[in-house]
């Protein structure tokens, strides 16, 4: 280990992936070389809900170069319908509309869609429940929110709480239902043997991808290899939803002498990768007399699917952000023959923290407080669900260092008070906040040469984030020597244990089994060779179940039980609104940010980035619609689902603390995946307000609302 170095960690290192990705040669799913493959496309349903009563295949068999047609009535058994999405082809039933209810395979993916167009296929429809009503009698208490989260919480008499406030808010505000819409489609490439399964797919966890699909196939695990080394966009459409792979290898299985290669196409994506359910949040505040919040109160009612439940975990940012004496949080759903809903980039604290800070912002107007001041007034001192003190919570310094980065300061508080050239101008204030997690269970090797350098194995996802690079610096900082003398190995569910890039965990989670990787070889080297690497090499794997110094929530760790866990920031908007079309423009974002100790800036700064241009798409643009006939979503297509283009984006400024956090984990940082795309939309709908007097209260804000 080099005795004169240059630290790693918080060096703006370009992305060690970069080269390759910009010459085209990284290859994603779709582009693994496999001999001899064959081309899957899949048949979809036409029909909301019912059954299939026959398929006409003969066309499509006829066709040249079509090897199969799978359907119900051939397709092969599967050994596990426990997950109804991954048991497909198995019976007659139709869940939703576009389920896949079959396959042709071909020698080319253009006759395998042109013959897959030639099934015809008979129906009984059934009667659908397709949309949510949020006082409906069908809503019912979920079983478990998204990630673990608790349906409902309440803390003191809320309602009488309320009714005693001296100013008192109670608003609905709504969000449509959104989708992740990667960059890169999903796809897969499945080769069925006698050892067992390889698959190449769009994955943002091998390993997670490995375990939901091995019992459906009646394989071990180990008999499953998923590979994954690059991935064009994750945002949560590649955790869960694997529809697409069983069909893949349904088909290798069926003809097991072919590999199968399927991707979806962009309006296949609308329906089988999954989606941000669509909320209706009435929130209410009380407060006293001097601005202090005495009461929190936020009931959410979204829409699941009958063949799959999900929640997500909607309210959950109302149990931390602010003081009150008095708290409630409700999650409901209504069950709706419609595809699965999944998580999706902030789950919960996006559309959460859409109503929360609307919501906060005219409170602050009910009191006659300036926005900023109101939130800091609220400022709880410890985490209020828990009572436990904050690991770091710099939320404060945030709001008032963006303030004075954004100048907030010469913000005139009356709404409809500046114009320039037919343009209404307004700025807004929003917080933002996504948990702080550290997954245990993960699991690093190293191998170390007598010529200084070191292999980095572990099964970690690269979707896009920079873990090539951020992985890379850990290590060299772990074992104390430069990047140059790191080649680490991730992306495939044969390396060491790690969860899934997803919840911004990743980097934390894999970080810290990558550091006590390398002290647990320190330890041996010093123990067993003097400190010297032996000429044949060594060789360490860490013990998933051990921690590092400061290895955060972990089993075991004194910090689990001590401190809440979060990354915060303060999101700050301008817009122009037109006076006579009510056209709206965002040409200023600002982002300040308390996410610990900065891996790397470049890389963070782009992640930030990202989020808070995604807060702007949600803002203005997204919002999927339901066919309230069939259920499908009828604007499945980039012409009819707007999101922000490169003119709807302005000047948007990235800024973070310096602030390490010394208990989350052992690089001293938070998460910041998701936090970026946290606020945007309430500062735009606050900074709206502020420019034309009218409130918004659903997404996206279109002209119609502003018409008035």
């Amino acid at each position: 280990m080099s005795a004169v170095r240059t630290r790693a960690i918080g060096v703006p290192l370009d992305r060690i992936d970069g080269p390759a990705k910009v010459r085209g040669i990284a290859r994603y799913a779709y582009d693994q070389p496999v001999d001899n493959p064959a081309y899957l496309y899949p048949i979809e349903a036409t029909i909301g809900t019912g059954r299939i009563t026959a398929f006409d295949t003969s066309a499509a068999n006829a066709e040249p170069g079509v090897l199969a047609v799978l359907t119900y009535q051939n397709a092969p058994r599967v050994a596990s319908t426990a997950d109804p999405e991954l048991a497909i082809l198995q019976s007659d039933a139709i869940a939703f509309r576009g389920q896949f209810i079959g396959g042709v395979v071909a020698e080319s993916s253009e006759v395998a869609r042109h013959a897959a167009s030639l099934v015809r296929v008979e129906y009984e429809e059934q009667p659908g429940h397709y949309t949510m009503r949020s006082d409906g009698t069908d809503l019912y208490i979920p079983k478990v929110l998204n990630a673990g989260f608790t349906t409902d919480t309440v803390e003191g008499d809320v309602d009488a709480t309320l009714a005693a406030a001296a100013v008192r808010l109670d608003a609905t505000y709504t969000t449509p239902i959104e989708f992740a819409n990667p960059i890169e489609l999903n796809s897969a490439v499945a080769t069925w043997n006698d050892d067992g399964l390889t698959v190449y797919c769009a994955t943002q966890g091998v390993q997670m991808a490995q375990a939901l699909l091995a019992p459906v196939f009646g394989f071990e695990p180990q008999r499953v290899r998923v590979i994954s080394p690059h991935v064009g966009g994750g945002f949560g459409c590649r955790c869960f939803q694997y529809a697409d792979v069983a069909l893949a290898i349904l088909a290798a299985k069926h003809l097991p002498s072919r590999p199968i290669k399927l991707a979806l196409t962009r309006r296949q994506m609308f329906t089988q990768v999954g989606y941000r359910p669509s909320s209706t949040q009435r929130i209410q505040l009380g407060a006293d007399a001097s601005g202090r919040l005495t009461a929190i109160a936020h009931d959410t009612v979204q829409p699941t699917a009958k063949i799959k439940e999900f929640a997500e975990q909607t309210g959950v940012a109302s149990r931390l952000m602010y003081a009150a004496p008095s708290r409630r949080t409700t999650h409901r759903v209504a069950a709706l023959d419609v595809p699965p809903p999944n998580p999706l980039r902030g789950p919960g604290e996006a559309p959460g923290m859409f109503a929360l800070e609307s919501a906060i912002d005219e409170m602050a107007l009910a009191c006659g407080i300036d926005p900023i001041e109101f939130r800091i007034r609220n400022e709880p001192h410890v985490d209020p669900e828990s009572s436990l003190p904050f690991s770091t919570r710099y939320l404060v310094r945030c709001l008032q260092e963006g303030a004075h980065r954004f100048g907030w300061e010469a913000r005139n508080p009356v709404p409809r008070s500046r114009r320039e050239n037919g343009w209404l101008v307004g700025i807004g204030v929003a917080s933002s906040t996504y948990p702080t997690y550290l997954i245990p269970g993960n699991s690093a090797t190293i191998r170390a040469t007598p010529d200084g350098r070191y292999r980095v194995l572990i099964a970690a996802s690269d979707i896009g984030t920079g873990a090539w690079t951020s992985l890379t610096q850990i290590a060299a900082d772990a074992l104390e020597t430069e990047v140059d003398d790191i080649e680490l190995q991730i992306g495939d569910s044969a390396l060491p244990m790690a969860f899934m890039a997803g919840g911004s965990a990743g980097t934390a989670s894999w970080g810290a089994a990558i550091i006590e990787a390398a002290r647990a070889l320190r330890e041996r080297l010093d123990s067993e060779y003097g400190g010297l690497v032996p000429t044949n090499g060594l060789e360490v794997t860490s013990d998933p179940m051990k921690m590092a110094d400061h290895a955060g929530p972990l089993p075991g760790s004194p910090f689990k039980e001590k401190y809440a866990m979060h990354a915060f920031g303060a999101q700050f908007a301008e817009v122009r609104v037109h006076a006579d079309t009510g056209e709206v423009r965002v040409p200023r974002l600002l982002g300040m940010f308390d996410v610990g100790r900065m891996i790397n800036p470049k890389l963070g700064r782009s992640q930030l980035l990202g989020g808070m241009t995604w807060g702007l798409s949600m803002a203005l643009h997204e919002h999927g619609v339901r066919d309230p006939r069939f259920g499908h979503v009828v604007n499945n297509d980039f012409a009819a689902y707007h999101i922000a283009a490169n003119a709807d984006v302005g000047s948007i400024e990235v800024h973070w603390l310096d602030e390490e956090d010394p208990y989350s984990n052992p690089m001293g940082s938070k998460g910041i995946g998701e936090l970026g795309i946290v606020g945007t939309a309430a500062a735009i709908a606050n900074a709206v307000y502020h420019a034309t007097g009218i409130r918004v209260r659903n997404l996206p804000i279109t002209l119609d609302a502003l018409l008035q």
